[in-house]
Parts: C-alpha cells; sequence; structure tokens
C-alpha cells in the first residue's frame, strides 16, 4: 500500500527551511527535520516566494522520486521478486528481526537485506554475520531512503553477484523514522510498519501517516510486555483506528514467538519441519 496523496500534504515535512548560520545542521537535507526554529528577519512580502512556488518545487521532489520508484516497481515485478519497505523508530528492532529471519529461514528462504542509516554500517555487517546478503546505504543527513537511493543499492548487488530472480524476498530496512519515510515509495510490493512495546501504545496515534500506509503492523518485543507494562488491548485499538486494513503480527525476535505468522503474514511459505 502506497502513502496517499493526502497523506503526504498532511504530514510531510517542509521541504525547504532557511538556516542561521552557525546553527547546527538540519537532519534532513531535503525535508530540513530537525532544523532548529529561525529567528532571523523574514524577506518583506514583495521579496516572499509564492506558496505555489513551494508547493510546486515540493511535488516535484515527490514527482521525481515516484517516477524512480515504478522504474523499481517494474524491476522488482519482471524479477518476481517480493520487497518489504520496513519502516520504524530508531530502537524497535528492525535489524534484530532480520536477524532472527535469518536464523529461522536462511536455509529454506533465500532473503537479501538493503539497510539505511544516517551513518556506519554496523547494521548492514550484523546482517552478513547472521547469513544474509546485505548492502548498506549510508544516507549521510537525509532522514529516510529515496527511490534513487535503492536503485544505487540494486546495481550494487548485482555486482556483488546476486541476481534479484534468484532472491525470495528483499527486505530494505529504512532510516530509523517514522516521519518523512512515509511519504516516500521506493517501488516495494508490501510496506511493513513496526512498533516495540517499550514505545507505548499511542505511537500509531503520534504518526497517523505512517500507520496508515502500513500493509503489516509489527509489534515487536513482545517478550518485554509484562516488564514495560505494555497494554496490548489498547496499542491494538490505536492500530485499528488509523490503520483498519493492517494486518498485525506480535513477535519477539529473542525468542521466536509469532515468526511462522510473520513468515505467512509476507506470503511466503513456512518450511516443513525436519
Amino acid at each position: 500500500m502506497r502513502c496517499l496523496a493526502s497523506d503526504r500534504a498532511l504530514y510531510r515535512c517542509e521541504p525547504f527551511t532557511v538556516r542561521r548560520l552557525g546553527s547546527p545542521p538540519p537532519m534532513c537535507l531535503d525535508c530540513n527535520c530537525g532544523a532548529p526554529t529561525h529567528t532571523h528577519a523574514h524577506p518583506t512580502a514583495k521579496e516572499q516566494p509564492s506558496a505555489h512556488t513551494h508547493l510546486e518545487l515540493g511535488q516535484d521532489l515527490l514527482s521525481r522520486n515516484d517516477t524512480q520508484a515504478a522504474a523499481n516497481r517494474s524491476r522488482f515485478g519482471a524479477a518476481g521478486v517480493p520487497v518489504i519497505n520496513l519502516l520504524s523508530s530508531p530502537g524497535s528492532g528492525k535489524t534484530a528481526l532480520l536477524e532472527r529471519m535469518a536464523r529461522d529461514w536462511g536455509a529454506s528462504h533465500r532473503i537479501a537485506a538493503v539497510v539505511g542509516d544516517l551513518a556506519t554500517d554496523n547494521d548492514a555487517r550484523r546482517l552478513r554475520n547472521a547469513g544474509l546478503r546485505a548492502i548498506q546505504i549510508t544516507t549521510g543527513q537525509a532522514c529516510h531512503l529515496e527511490a534513487g537511493m535503492v536503485q544505487k543499492a540494486l546495481a550494487t548487488l548485482e555486482s556483488d553477484g546476486i541476481d534479484l530472480a534468484a532472491l525470495d524476498l528483499l527486505v530494505i530496512e529504512n532510516v530509523g523514522n517514522l516521519v518523512c519515510p512515509s511519504a516516500y515509495d521506493l517501488g516495494e510490493s508490501m510496506r511493513v510498519v513496526m512498533l516495540s512495546v517499550t514505545e507505548g501504545e499511542d505511537k500509531p496515534l503520534k504518526y497517523p501517516a505512517t500507520f496508515h500506509a502500513a500493509d503489516v503492523v509489527v509489534i515487536s518485543k513482545i517478550d518485554l510486555s509484562a516488564a514495560v507494562g505494555f497494554e496490548r488491548s489498547q496499542a491494538l485499538r490505536h492500530i485499528a483506528q488509523v490503520a483498519p486494513r493492517a494486518r498485525v503480527v506480535e513477535v519477539s525476535a529473542q525468542s521466536g514467538a509469532g515468526m511462522d505468522e510473520l513468515l505467512a503474514a509476507l506470503g511466503l511459505q513456512i518450511p516443513s519441519p525436519l
């Protein structure tokens, strides 16, 4: 399920924000997330760019991304590989979940991952150590992945001898962020959003656009539910409120609970017991 145009209009960060010289750089060079509130004098009404121009610039960024996303989707379709765009807050357990997938399903399913982070290749190295084929995208100050970044990562996968058509699943682990990634289609066939029990039951209400666009919502770290006082029924009610069409799966990467249900939710065949 792709993010709706109305979601983008309502929830996407402002794509262009002026900041003072000497102030810390924004988190994202595209949408300027994290830019400090500016206090300098603004241009006069005569000098001020029109809202129409501002809107066209923002729309152009998304339009170009959507064009590349469509090309990615066509390429994935031709290869016959399902592709997941995995989103969550930092620390929700995306990489740990993929490590568990490698342990549980690596022998029966050919899985590769494209991993996005602002800095370091730590997560990609973790996944390679777990047995997955993994490519790291280091975004610098960009707080989300874009379709063009994924296209370049696919070229790296191919140069490493990884054939898309030979894969059972490709997972794109997006940058840890529940705001901007929801506006960017990467060409995926399924969008999966994670919520860990340690984040609180109201996270879907705080980030409705991201959860609304989810095909599957994964509640992670359920082995910690009792310790943190997680109210399961309340969380499920909030998910249903903003993402009524999403399938909800509850998992623990630590114990492996819920992994078979997740496999089924992703449309993959559960391996037969030995």
